[in-house]
């Protein structure tokens, strides 16, 4: 049934209801799992890469942390089985990501298909609205009744329900290595907010015990790694508030959060003086991975890399670089 044209009222507050949602066997997606990489060497290693290898192995044999932020594109390169990886070796302790992320780590394990023409679908209304998908809602609902937190959640039902894929998910992977995998939302940012069966206070409670998780893990920061791949605001901005929690509780101790090593990678190129914040005149001032992660958090204690490229490389060459210090007895 159509619904009948409403007159809308001050402050109308839109009704999901009505909304047609339809199978996720309807859509044409963009990615499938072809992009999911065999885990093989790669002949060269960014020197900046091998020197944060070589940290995040001296982080582990003293029990620091070692914390992977990362946008939803990195999924989308098809790096998953070096991530699952370096968790199961323990060279990761900490993996966070945006809502996105959860989305297409859900689809992929599902169906082994992912992501949508947005031009396309925004035309006729059908971006986003899809019912699979928006299972999502219903894991969420049910965790925040259970005190449960976002990743933990989805990683669960992943690595427990009928998903002919979970292999190459992450959540499963955190899930089943006690690894905790943190999800960092923004209601309205992911298609998830769309459904009907959204709801914003079960999604903000799960999120929220997550950012605490990933407070958590930063407590072990000191002479740990935190990196970033391709996240330009989520990542530096739960690093820096959750940086900032748990120094506050360290000073009150007479400790000290510092020593720690910081890597970003992104395509963005950065001058070679990246060492110190852009001027404000200058646009770049505001790209935060660079003054949050690279200058202001170290504070001249630790260090700071930037490494240009794509996930598809970045990514593999990290890992290389670990097996071939753990096996050349280098590290």
């Amino acid at each position: 049934m159509i619904p009948s044209r409403r007159k809308l009222k001050k402050n109308h507050i839109f009704d999901t209801t009505h909304l047609k949602i339809l199978p996720l066997s309807n859509r044409e997606h963009n990615l499938d799992l072809s992009v999911i990489m065999p885990m093989t060497t790669r002949g060269q290693v960014n020197k900046n890469l091998t020197t944060v290898a070589k940290r995040i192995i001296q982080a582990r044999k003293k029990e620091a942390a070692v914390v992977l932020m990362m946008g939803a594109h990195v999924i989308r390169a098809g790096v998953q089985r070096y991530l699952i990886d370096m968790m199961k070796r323990g060279r990761i302790t900490c993996l966070s990501m945006n809502g996105a992320g959860i989305i297409h780590d859900f689809e992929l394990s599902l169906i082994g298909k992912t992501t949508e023409n947005v031009a396309r679908y925004i035309t006729d209304g059908r971006f986003g609205l899809w019912q699979e998908t928006g299972l999502i809602n219903d894991i969420v609902n049910r965790a925040a009744k259970r005190d449960m937190g976002l990743g933990e959640a989805v990683g669960k039902e992943i690595l427990e329900g009928d998903f002919p894929h979970k292999d190459i998910s992450l959540f499963a992977a955190g899930y089943r290595l006690g690894i905790p995998v943190t999800v960092h939302v923004g209601i309205g940012y992911d298609i998830v907010y769309e459904h009907p069966n959204c709801d914003g206070a079960a999604w903000g409670k799960t999120s929220y015990t997550d950012f605490l998780r990933f407070a958590g893990a930063m407590e072990s920061l000191k002479n740990g790694v935190v990196m970033n791949f391709g996240s330009a605001v989520m990542a530096p901005e739960i690093f820096l508030k959750a940086l900032t929690m748990v120094r506050n509780i360290a000073k009150q101790e007479e400790r000290k959060i510092d020593n720690f090593t910081t890597l970003v990678c992104d395509i963005k190129p950065l001058p070679a003086a990246f060492h110190a914040e852009a001027e404000r005149e200058n646009p770049d001032y505001y790209f935060r991975p660079w003054k949050t992660m690279l200058v202001r958090s170290l504070a001249g204690s630790g260090k700071g890399y930037y490494v240009q490229g794509e996930h598809g490389r970045t990514i593999p060459e990290l890992w290389t670089a670990i097996t071939n210090l753990e096996s050349s007895g280098r590290e």
